[in-house]
Order: structure tokens, then sequence, then C-alpha cells
């Protein structure tokens, strides 16, 4: 698998070392991946309550859960220089979800790692919106953060995501399935299956 080089826009758009630029942004043919804006709060609440969306995370989302969500990516931004970006669609809707690479805080036989990982409107899906920021976003984690391996994670039953997984080329071996640690013992989602890809040879980073 060969991921593309990043652009020279977001190269430039890193503001120099983009491991530690708060402010980077991501560009893809139909998508702009960029830091999260108040007005994004109101559509990202709403998918947030949707339980379509929701199906395979641990329940609905009130307004003040989804705009603590938001605060928390954008701490991890300040963080890390990385993070969940706000997706919005090339000369259409401003806000329809995330992608993007974070660090889990929870310890478990992957961890230390950094994660790839998407949530879309549901009237966003199938237009092919999660796999091709998510290619973005693999090219700068191995590109510009010099990243090793990736892995992404989701329950069992979700096979869109998995499919999704699948078409990054990221793998499984069903012997890093787990138990997720932020889910009670018994809670019907708390068996993961674990997807990994790591940098292609020769990748610059």
């Amino acid at each position: 698998m060969r991921l593309p080089t990043p652009s020279p826009s977001l190269r430039a758009s890193a503001g120099g070392d983009s491991r530690r630029s708060p402010h980077l942004e991501l560009r893809t043919k139909r998508l702009l991946l960029r830091r999260w804006r108040p007005s994004d709060r109101a559509p990202f609440a709403a998918l947030n309550a949707n339980p379509v969306v929701r199906e395979f995370l641990p329940g609905l989302l009130t307004r003040e859960e989804s705009d603590a969500a938001i605060d928390r990516f954008e701490a991890h931004f300040d963080e890390h220089g990385f993070g969940l970006w706000a997706v919005e669609v090339a000369g259409g809707t401003p806000c329809i979800g995330f992608i993007g690479l974070s660090v889990p805080k929870y310890e478990t036989h992957f961890t230390p790692c950094v994660e790839i990982g998407w949530r879309l409107a549901a009237e966003c899906w199938g237009r092919g919106y999660a796999t091709e920021g998510a290619h973005a976003c693999l090219a700068f984690g191995f590109n510009e953060l010099a990243r090793d391996e990736i892995v992404s994670f989701t329950v069992i039953e979700n096979v869109r995501s998995r499919r999704v997984m699948e078409k990054l080329g990221m793998t499984r071996d069903p012997a890093d399935d787990f138990e997720h640690p932020s889910l009670p013992e018994g809670h019907p989602l708390r068996r993961h299956v674990l997807y990994r890809i790591r940098r292609p040879a020769g990748t610059p980073g």
C-alpha cells in the first residue's frame, strides 16, 4: 500500500513543524478537516442525538455532553498538535462530524498508540467521506508524525466501520480483540476488534 505524500498546501497550513501546530488543516478532493468552531456545536449535537449514528456507541448524548466532547477534542489538539478534526464538505455542509487521530488515555495491551477514528452524520454515509478523510489522516500520521503504526477499533458488530478500516488497508488479528476498559464488565458493547496498519516501507518520516 502506498500512501499519498501531503500536498504543499497541507504542509504550508501546518505552519512549520506540523507535529506541534495546533492549527493544522487537512484537505482532500472533497473535504476540509479543520479545528472546531462554535457553529459546529449544534450539528455535532444533532448527530450525537441520533440513535442510528450512536448504534454502536454507549447511549445518546445531551447537548451538554456533546459540547464537552468538542472541548476534549480541542484540548487534545492543544496538547498533541493533532486530533479529531471537524469535517466539512467543500462547497456544501459546514460540519458533518469528525475524522482524525487521537491518543487514548486508558491502558490496554496495544497502548500507548495513535488511533484513527470517524463519526459522521447518517445522511452523509455511503459517499466515501470517511475513507477519503481517513486516507489523509493516515498520510499525515505516517509522513508528518512519523508513526510506525496506527490502530483503529470498534465493536464486533459494526460492519460499516470495519469495512472502512479494511478499505484503508488495515488488518485484524483476532488475538488482538479486547474488552474496552472504558465500559463496565457485561456491557453489550465492551468486546472490540482491533485493526492495525504499519507505515509503508520508504515512507518519509
